[in-house]
């Protein structure tokens, strides 16, 4: 097998638009650089490549026009290049409308967007897509011959699910530290850290894909790759300055670093401090795989991809109604404007007009192996309960669930949380997320289905010859003369 790594720098200027929530938030200073980090190995003629940017999310005509040209420039078929995003709320504006692609919408609709909305600026978007482009081509062209090791950390001490059962029967997102109505967490965590290395054939490390879920929302303060930054630094403090850490990011659309079940301080949730505590433990995890597991020759590299479509989820004329309403007050009245009432009625017009132009959304899952490791991806911020469900009941011994690739569909929940006793604000209708509420459930089992046409490469386990002598010093005794 031949891997290689290459990762360009994607810091936006001072001044643009950061996303990450559901207003304007402007960059003013820079804590660490961004970056898109590429990675493509090759085994037997078939080849894949994986670029991962420091973003909130991508978009899937970003994904398309990216994939377009690296396959023009270097041949590796559009279906086995995996583009993700790590999820860092301190990136760039990569994320939202074109303004392109609302030229077409009401007036209303376009002040809402270009005014009040999170959207992408077109310049940064092609610095972006051309910097992925020539990362996939550096990474190809520094290939070599590659020895692999792979294992599972194990890190419970830096992700929570972030959402609770309440006493009224009802499930809040963040309901407060130690809330007195609390009563449980209402979804699990996945404390799996998943570490694929490479190391050239004189056992140089060269880098590794590491997959763990958890939300990029320690804000370590200015533009930043997140918690992410730390994990790399520890690793390379080890490892050597030279080394690649790639992050999958895991299912985490209800996983942050927040612990709402405890009184820990804030200072190891957030800030400088906070994204330290998160991706130093996660990096400390990672090299005891990298450290201490053993090395082999893998030998199978394969990718398959399943297409489909869901529909958007439609609202009432009424709720509409009321939505135009908010909306209209709050333009004339800056402090309706900054209510919550006024946000999701905003989001709740843009989705209307998403629906109406757009009933539909393209979903790309895709698969790629690489020896007894199954990468599987999808393009939403997916709740945990469904990543440990898809792992649960997959043929390898190492799943890495990856979201947020290929594209981005929103929150997708459980079918659980849209019951009468779900609730959260992933389950409220926006521009951002509205599929239909049965898409999770599509989405695991269409993951399933896939994994199950691949077969695992088998780790060679190595085991002692039974004994049939026991230690001379070890069958003496007692003795109490």
């Amino acid at each position: 097998m031949k891997a290689g790594f290459f990762e360009l720098d994607i810091t936006p200027f001072l001044g643009m638009e950061r996303p990450g929530g559901y207003g304007k938030i402007y960059s003013e200073k820079v804590h660490d650089p961004l970056k898109a980090r590429a990675f493509v190995c090759e085994e037997n003629g078939n080849k894949v490549a994986i670029c991962i940017l420091d973003t909130l999310d991508i978009s899937r005509k970003f994904v398309k026009e990216t994939r377009e040209e690296i396959e023009k420039k270097i041949g590796i078929k559009k279906e086995n290049i995996l583009i993700g995003a790590t999820h860092t709320h301190s990136g760039g504006p990569l994320f939202g409308f074109l303004p392109e692609e609302y030229e077409d919408a009401p007036d209303l609709i376009k002040t809402l967007l270009s005014k009040y909305s999170t959207i992408a600026d077109p310049f940064y978007y092609e610095i972006a897509k051309k910097r992925v482009i020539d990362s996939v081509i550096m990474a190809d062209m520094v290939k070599e011959e590659v020895i692999c090791q792979v294992g599972y950390g194990f890190e419970n001490k830096v992700s929570f699910n972030r959402r609770a059962k309440m006493k009224n029967g009802r499930v809040y997102t963040h309901p407060g530290k130690m809330h007195p109505d609390i009563l449980e967490p209402a979804g699990p965590v996945d404390y799996d850290v998943g570490v694929l290395s490479f190391w050239s054939m004189d056992e140089k490390f060269k880098g590794c894909l590491l997959n763990f879920a958890c939300h990029c929302t320690t804000s370590p303060g200015g533009i930043s790759s997140d918690w992410i930054y730390y994990t790399e630094k520890i690793i390379r403090k080890a490892m050597g300055d030279t080394s690649n850490v790639v992050v999958l990011q895991g299912a985490s659309g209800d996983v942050t670093q927040v612990d709402n079940f405890s009184l820990r301080p804030r200072e190891l949730e957030y800030g400088e401090k906070g994204a330290n505590y998160v991706g130093s433990r996660v990096g400390l995890e990672s090299l005891k795989i990298i450290l201490t597991e053993e090395k082999y020759e893998f030998n199978k590299v394969d990718t398959k991809n399943v297409v489909f479509k869901v529909k958007r989820r439609a609202q009432s004329e009424e709720k509409l109604k009321k939505a135009k309403e908010i909306v209209e007050k709050g333009l004339k009245d800056e402090k309706i404007r900054n209510t919550t009432e006024w946000t999701f009625a905003k989001e709740r017009l843009i989705a209307d007009y998403l629906f109406k132009k757009e009933p539909y959304i393209e979903v790309e899952i895709q698969a790629i192996q690489i020896g007894p490791v199954i990468i599987i991806t999808n393009p939403a911020e997916f709740f945990c309960s469904l990543g440990k469900r898809i792992k649960e009941n997959s043929n390898f011994q190492f799943t890495f669930v990856v979201e947020l690739a290929n594209g981005c569909i929103g929150y997708i929940p459980d079918k659980d949380a849209f019951s009468s006793s779900g609730g959260g604000y992933e389950t409220v209708l926006t521009s951002y997320s509205n599929a239909d509420i049965e898409t999770g459930e599509k989405i695991v089992e269409e993951s399933i289905k896939l994994i199950g046409k691949f077969v695992p490469e088998k780790i060679p386990v190595k085991q002692a010859e039974i004994s049939k002598t026991s230690w001379s010093y070890g069958i003496l005794g007692p003795d109490v003369d």
